[in-house]
Parts: C-alpha cells; sequence; structure tokens
C-alpha cells in the first residue's frame, strides 16, 4: 500500500501536509508519496525524523492555486502536483490521492484521469456526520451542482457500502435532505428523485429536513452537491461560532469558569466529535480511483487523520466493494 498526497495542495502547503505525512508514517508505518515541487519538499523534509524508504519525491512543477478556475486548471497545469498525483492511481503501487487543494480541480481531475466507475454517471463527495447517535455520512457535499434524480440513486447506493464497511452499520438507511417530510415537497429534483428511490432503494426512509441531519435518523443522507455544501458550511460555522460563544460567556464568570474546569474532559470529547480535522477527507465517490478532499485549512493533525481515512478504505477495498455492490 502507498499513499499519495498533493504535498502543495491547502492553505498552509508544504508544510502542513509534510508535518501530517511525517507523523502518520510514524504512526502507521504505510509508505507515501509526496507530491509537489521537489526543492520546497525536500526542503520541509529536512526538518523531521523519518524512517528512510518510508517517503517518496515525485516532482510537479505546477501548483493550482485556491481560486483557479476548475477545468482550466487541469487543461493549463497539466504538470500540476493535482494532476500528476492523480494520474499516480492509474500505475501499480499507488493506492489513494488526498488533497487540500482546490477542491473543483480534484474533481475534474479525478473525472478525466480516472474516469467514472462503469454504472455512475457524476462523482459526489461524501462527508461524516457526527450525530446524536454515532455518524450519518453525506453525499454530494460539493461535487455535482446540476445533479438529476438517477444521480441522487447513484448517491444513495454508494453511501450504503461505504456506511456499512467504514461506519459499522449492518443495514443502512437512506434518507433525501430536503424541506419537508412529505413526498410532495421540493423542486423537481427532489420531488423525482423521492419517487425513484422510493421505487428503487429498498432502505430509503422518506425526506428528512435539515434539522434532523444530526439527529441521526438517517445513516445515509443524499442531495444535489449545491445543496449538500451549503448545509455543510452553516454547518461548520455554527460549530466554530458556538464554540467562541461559550468560551466568551464563560471567562464572565467565576462559577462558570470551575465548572468548565470540572467539566473539561467532557468537553474535549464533544469538541473533538464536531472537529473537522478529527475525518481528516472526505471521498469523492464515483470516480475509478481512491480519492479524499481534505479541508483546505488542513492542520498536520488533520493530514494525518486523512491519511488513516484512505488506510481504511484500501483496507475495506471501497472501490472493489462499490463496483460489485453499488452499480447493479
Amino acid at each position: 500500500m502507498k499513499i499519495v498526497i498533493d504535498a502543495m495542495g491547502g492553505d498552509h502547503a508544504p508544510e502542513n501536509v509534510v508535518a501530517g505525512a511525517v507523523d502518520a508514517v510514524h504512526t502507521y508505518r504505510v509508505p507515501m508519496a509526496l507530491v509537489g515541487i521537489a526543492q520546497r519538499v525536500e526542503a520541509e523534509l529536512k526538518r523531521y525524523k523519518y524512517p528512510k524508504g518510508f517517503i517518496e519525491i515525485i516532482h510537479a512543477p505546477e501548483v493550482v492555486a485556491m481560486d483557479d478556475h476548475a477545468i482550466a486548471s487541469i487543461r493549463q497545469k497539466k504538470n500540476s502536483s493535482i494532476t500528476v498525483g492523480i494520474g499516480l492511481l492509474k500505475k501499480d503501487g499507488y493506492d489513494a490521492f488526498i488533497s487540500a487543494g482546490n477542491t473543483g480541480a480534484v474533481v475534474a481531475a479525478s473525472t478525466v484521469v480516472l474516469g467514472m466507475i462503469p454504472g455512475v454517471d457524476r462523482p459526489g463527495i461524501g462527508c461524516v456526520i457526527p450525530t446524536l447517535k454515532k455518524f450519518s455520512f453525506m453525499i454530494d457535499v460539493g461535487a455535482n451542482t446540476a445533479a438529476k434524480p438517477e444521480h441522487l440513486l447513484q448517491y444513495a447506493k454508494m453511501a450504503k457500502v461505504y456506511a456499512r464497511l467504514v461506519l459499522e452499520v449492518p443495514r443502512p438507511s437512506v434518507g433525501l435532505l430536503n424541506i419537508g417530510a412529505e413526498e410532495g415537497k421540493g423542486t423537481e429534483l427532489e420531488k423525482e428523485a423521492h419517487k425513484i428511490l422510493e421505487e428503487r432503494e429498498p432502505d430509503f426512509i422518506g425526506n428528512i429536513e435539515a434539522n434532523e441531519i444530526f439527529t441521526g435518523k438517517a445513516h445515509c443522507v443524499v442531495c444535489d452537491g449545491y445543496v449538500g455544501n451549503v448545509a455543510l458550511k452553516i454547518s461548520e460555522g455554527l460549530m466554530e461560532s458556538v464554540a467562541i460563544l461559550m468560551k466568551r460567556e464563560i471567562k464572565k464568570n467565576p462559577v462558570a469558569i470551575l465548572g468548565a474546569l470540572l467539566l473539561k474532559s467532557s468537553l474535549s470529547e464533544a469538541r473533538k466529535s464536531i472537529d473537522y480535522s478529527e475525518y481528516g477527507g472526505a471521498p469523492l465517490l464515483g470516480v475509478d480511483g481512491l480519492v479524499l478532499i481534505s479541508h483546505g485549512r488542513s492542520s498536520p493533525k488533520a493530514i494525518k487523520n486523512a491519511i488513516r481515512a484512505a488506510i481504511r478504505e484500501v483496507e475495506h477495498d471501497i472501490l472493489g466493494k462499490i463496483k460489485e455492490e453499488a452499480v447493479k
């Protein structure tokens, strides 16, 4: 097994990427390939001690910026760390690719370079969601903003495979994210998707509203990429704001400070459950290769956890199982 990492992807690359990769090598003892401007990657690696032979450097002289146009970037920067890194998955010995870089470019390059799994029309970005029950898996959160009802059915089938193997849910349920529980709610997309899911997905439980995502009502939540991305970003912003507000209010009251100290362990666990860095990477499902997309602000910890997630996907043969089960 070897995990390929975009060393130039993210707001703090290559520093955070290299630090996370080195930490992962020490913890998981899995070989890595860092793809990027070799001189910069080598300079960062000199700061660390790690087992020799575990990190390969692959030179890619171009970098896709966060504000580059997705399609244009893969056409004009064919030697970027994203395109070169994804291309390695077509070779033997390279098993998964991780990038905290331009999401649109990663999606576009993965689709063009790797192609789609037969029977899947569009890729979808999945995301593990902490809930009151445990975890749910939401798809799509940003890859396909012009989805068709058939795409949502494909997402549901892929999500079930992921939830069963990675989240260890024996028989995952599927909910359609909508503005109401009634089947007649939503746009034409949701109305038609509801019909298709009801007819062809045996574990479909109907519509779920946004306020039910975190209750764990459905193990798998399907939606188009526009709605999913908005829901995800609102959730991230809300959680971060609530944490700041709690700290601010606690500091105002000596009794609250004492209470916070007594609850430090519990508060730490609660904060950990909603921290994106704990989950590391979001799988891009539907393309013919294992690709994970990390947050642009990824810390070394987040990169390390993305590598852990990639290792888990390889060990569970997520790609093979999706090909076997999700496209029947």
